[in-house]
């Protein structure tokens, strides 16, 4: 069952139990799946799925941190409970360990590519080896820190 399917199923099983909070966080990614099918003319596979879910996951967490600074603890609290349901559908993540290794890995091809060490200019080629190698296993905000480290180190 691809993970399209299985957030409809979720969503219907979320009905049944007449959880809305649920029902309510589900029915927003699919809005905004639908949203990029329709925009981009394509049908979203599961790799584009983890992604929308990543980016609405990312909104949320900015909502969260705009809220608490506000005194709205209420609003935060709600999109904490959507964060919840959104990232039980994100494949498992890396340890830092893992991502560390990973970037380790990156930079040596990169540097094999480039036939010299990379250095703080080739940050972006790093980091877009990174994403393509790492997009829905690790938080990017992570990645960015360790690719930084190893420039650094």
């Amino acid at each position: 069952m691809s993970l399209k399917d299985q957030i409809t199923e979720d969503m219907k099983a979320a009905m049944r139990a007449k959880d809305s909070a649920r029902l309510g966080a589900i029915r927003l990614l699919l809005a905004a799946m639908k949203q990029k099918e329709v925009d981009e003319r394509i049908t979203l596979d599961d790799a584009a799925v983890v992604a929308v879910v990543d980016k609405m996951i990312k909104q949320r967490k900015d909502s969260i941190t705009a809220f608490e600074q506000a005194g709205r603890q209420d609003l935060a609290d709600k999109e904490k409970a959507e964060v919840e349901v959104l990232q039980a559908y994100l494949p498992a993540r890396l340890s830092a360990e893992e991502v560390q290794a990973a970037v380790q890995a990156v930079v040596a091809e990169v540097g094999t590519e480039l036939c010299r060490k990379p250095g703080p200019a080739d940050m972006g080629k790093l980091m877009g080896a990174a994403k393509a190698r790492l997009a829905g296993k690790a938080d990017m905000g992570q990645v960015s820190a360790a690719v930084k480290a190893a420039l650094a180190g």
